[in-house]
């Protein structure tokens, strides 16, 4: 990172991408200070403003949000009140700062009517409060921060519990798991989409971004590769997406084309299988 970066806020360090981004970071160059809901919480602005004046900040790596998209739909204003107001809040805390915003967004502002993957400049057109909040959070980072990423992913897996581990602790109990046939995007692990931020932010880019694995596929695909890896014996069972709780929620097609990285000449993440082995080998959960 450039030494002229000396200090990095991390809001929702706690989380798959804000875990990983600190791994990144070279302690020598930056100063790190991280918080999560009990440090901070976003929707406070009072607490926001202060906390960005006293540590003054010059990049805040915005990775707090609510992401449960069943949840979301059940608190239409606890999703908007993170996803959105949070975002807003970190946007006035920036621009009065004059730091920078990193703000993580999703595929799911699209439709998923598409039949070509979205770039960057794609409409979005969410299906869920889910993605209309997040969708509500970059529209606010784009009026009120002077100076912001906004970093779009899709399927991220890391820390904590994810559609990864879901596969594998259901291959403890059973030998057949059911896993929706028609939804597609790229599955991305927290990591890669770290290190997108990082070279953005080591080349002084700004605006919005697309920031997913090469190549897409199923969440069937998705789950069979896992259990291949794993070395498990269980089958995954292709459904229609109708027997899913939440599909309904999500777009169908989500898959998101890295345009502006490659126009820009930054380098892209390496392939969803890569990036999934990498993340299997590190956790444990490889075939030995």
């Amino acid at each position: 990172m450039s030494t002229k970066v000396e200090r990095v806020w991390i809001v929702g360090a706690n989380g798959r991408v804000g875990k990983e981004f600190a791994k990144l970071l070279d302690t020598r160059e930056t100063e790190l200070v991280q918080t999560d809901i009990e440090d901070v919480d976003v929707t406070d602005l009072e607490a926001v403003m202060y906390y960005a004046d006293v540590n003054r900040p010059e990049i805040i790596i915005n990775c707090a949000g609510m992401t449960n998209v069943e949840e979301c739909e059940r608190n239409k204003e606890d999703a908007f009140r993170v996803n959105a107001l949070g975002a807003r809040n970190l946007s006035v805390a920036a621009r009065r700062i004059k730091a920078t915003l990193v703000q993580l967004s999703t595929d799911d502002v699209f439709n998923g009517h598409a039949e070509t993957p979205y770039d960057e400049f794609a409409t979005p057109f969410p299906l869920s409060n889910y993605g209309r909040s997040k969708l509500a959070g970059e529209n606010f980072v784009k009026d009120l921060a002077q100076k912001y990423l906004i970093i779009r992913s899709s399927w991220v897996y890391g820390a904590g519990e994810n559609f990864v581990t879901d596969i594998l602790e259901q291959a403890k109990v059973t030998k057949k798991i059911p896993v929706a046939g028609n939804q597609f995007a790229s599955p991305t692990s927290a990591k890669e989409v770290a290190k997108c931020i990082h070279r953005l932010i080591q080349a002084g880019a700004y605006g919005t971004y697309n920031a997913t694995t090469l190549g897409y596929c199923s969440r069937y695909e998705f789950a069979q590769k896992i259990v291949e890896l794993a070395g498990l014996d269980v089958e995954i069972v292709r459904v229609p997406n109708s027997e899913v709780p939440g599909s309904e929620l999500r777009p169908s097609y989500a898959v998101l084309d890295n345009l502006m990285l490659r126009i820009s000449g930054i380098e892209t993440p390496v392939s969803w299988q890569e990036a999934l082995e990498d993340y299997m080998r590190e956790n444990g959960y490889l075939k030995q």
